[in-house]
């Protein structure tokens, strides 16, 4: 049995999130499907993580299993042959048998993508904020969440996770050009909602709705109610997934 890591980018605008449910296609069951075709057998794929609905992923990691060894490249190629246009697959690596494609993974990064003008080219990409906000103070805000571990405040209720810390070791705001602003958050683990929902709460401290010692308070009070509206979907990338280079 050989165990491959396959690397993948999506468009998550028309997905039900990048895992298999009942009520909606998902990525994860677009690339098994696409594997199963290829394989001529049923294959399990599993993901680095899960992102929810409408949200993308420059770089998403997933393992799966062959009995037999697989040339990367053509399986590569086959796959993007295989795969709709909003779902591409940038290479497969060999890994060690019990190498996981989730509990394996040392930091994941996210990027969130404000716009501050109309764009009909970047209205799946952006969020849309023509108000100007304070990014300085925000940026404030942001470096103290890397003086915290439970980040309960920012997490879906009611999730199956056994713990709600996360060790964030980047968050900060930078301008990319004349109409845009990313937030780039960088952490061993996320919980479900929490990107997103610390971004919501980010731009009331941007628009003076919330000072950061407030922000604190959020955090501090391990009460979702407290947080700000979670930021929609369309604005927030997977951009990265990390490994210790010894399980290639």
């Amino acid at each position: 049995m050989r165990r491959y890591f396959i690397y993948l980018a999506y468009d998550g605008t028309r997905y039900h999130g990048w895992q298999t449910q009942p009520n909606g296609i998902s990525v994860q069951e677009c690339l098994t499907r696409a594997l199963a075709t290829f394989m001529r057998r049923e294959v399990e794929v599993v993901g680095a993580g899960r992102t929810d609905a409408g949200v993308h992923a420059a770089l998403m990691v997933a393992h799966f299993d062959s009995d037999e060894p697989l040339e990367t490249d053509v399986v590569t190629e086959k796959l993007n042959r295989l795969l709709p246009p909003d779902i591409s697959v940038h290479r497969l690596r060999t890994v060690k048998p019990d190498a996981h494609a989730r509990f394996d993974a040392t930091a994941r990064t996210y990027k969130y993508y404000v716009g501050t003008t109309k764009s009909p080219f970047a209205r799946l990409y952006r969020w849309r904020i023509s108000a100007p906000l304070d990014y300085g103070r925000m940026n404030e805000a942001a470096r103290t969440l890397m003086e915290y571990t439970d980040f309960t405040s920012f997490s879906k209720l009611h999730t199956d996770v056994k713990t709600n810390n996360c060790r964030v070791s980047r968050a900060e705001w930078v301008r990319e050009d004349e109409c845009t602003w990313v937030f780039t958050i960088r952490a061993d683990r996320f919980l479900r909602n929490m990107v997103r929902a610390i971004v919501g709460t980010l731009v009331e401290v941007g628009r003076g709705k919330l000072t950061v010692e407030g922000f604190r308070h959020v955090v501090e009070g391990r009460d979702r109610g407290l947080a700000g509206t979670s930021a929609p979907a369309q604005g927030l990338f997977l951009t990265d997934v990390e490994y210790p280079e010894g399980i290639f």
